[in-house]
């Protein structure tokens, strides 16, 4: 007899030894950990669900977070420091997120940016509008021997649309996507989860990461549960993510 009832799948079961490449764990910088106790906290939460590997991207935001190479760069090493003291076997690189906008372009001219490995840079737009100038930014991007990971691509609402047009237009030019865990999970909205799952079935999501900010990320994580369906086409993402990523 057919059930209506289909088994779920616990989503943190599949994120033991997984590299989490877009998380706000640095303390003081931008909306994510305030302090290093915040840090620690969401740390020893990535422990719990088996994430010990983490490349922080804080946000660079010209108007908002200000930030620069070396006020990561001392973030990291405080939180390092930090967490060494504590005995914590914790692996973190330093990167960023970077908004695109003219400010940006203005950094790309100007200095080296900071990459999640090699030339992959993690770039993010306005939830309100795409920047008018996406298309020379991205080119120029490329033109700089970097390849742009657009951060939860989901989440851009101007892109919605019965076909995935403006999304295929993003990846002709070059750019990865980097899908964020808790938009599988109706965390952003029904419409978000929907195109989570189109852009997954249509072979579109390269990377997989949690853009954790606060704790009720990670608790929102330990429950999240998938149908095997879901779960199957997140698998892929997930060891591609792990094994690109893993240092």
């Amino acid at each position: 007899m057919f059930s209506f009832f289909q088994k779920k799948y616990f989503l943190q079961d599949q994120l033991n030894g997984f590299v989490d490449i877009h998380n706000h764990i640095l303390p003081g910088i931008d909306d994510g950990a305030a302090d290093l106790n915040a840090s620690v906290e969401l740390i020893e939460g990535f422990e719990k669900i088996g994430i010990k590997s983490f490349i922080s991207t804080p946000h660079i935001m010209n108007d908002y977070y200000p930030n620069t190479s070396e006020s990561i760069g001392k973030a990291h090493n405080s939180l390092l420091d930090h967490l060494d003291n504590l005995g914590k076997e914790i692996k973190i690189k330093a990167a960023a997120e970077y908004m695109m906008d003219q400010a940006f372009l203005e950094l790309l001219e100007k200095e080296k940016l900071l990459t999640l490995k090699d030339n992959m840079v993690l770039v993010e737009m306005s939830y309100f509008q795409p920047p008018i100038n996406l298309n020379e930014i991205l080119f120029k991007l490329q033109t700089a021997q970097y390849k742009p990971v657009l951060a939860h691509p989901e989440r851009y609402g101007f892109f919605h649309s019965k076909s995935l047009n403006k999304y295929e237009d993003l990846k002709s030019r070059g750019c990865f996507f980097q899908l964020n865990v808790l938009s599988l999970t109706g965390h952003y909205g029904k419409g978000i989860q929907e195109i989570a799952f189109r852009l997954l079935e249509n072979n579109m999501i390269d990377f997989l990461g949690t853009d954790t900010h606060q704790m009720r990320h990670l608790e929102k994580l330990s429950m999240a549960q998938l149908s095997k369906k879901h779960l199957e086409l997140i698998l892929p993402v997930i060891q591609r993510t792990r094994e690109t990523f893993s240092f």
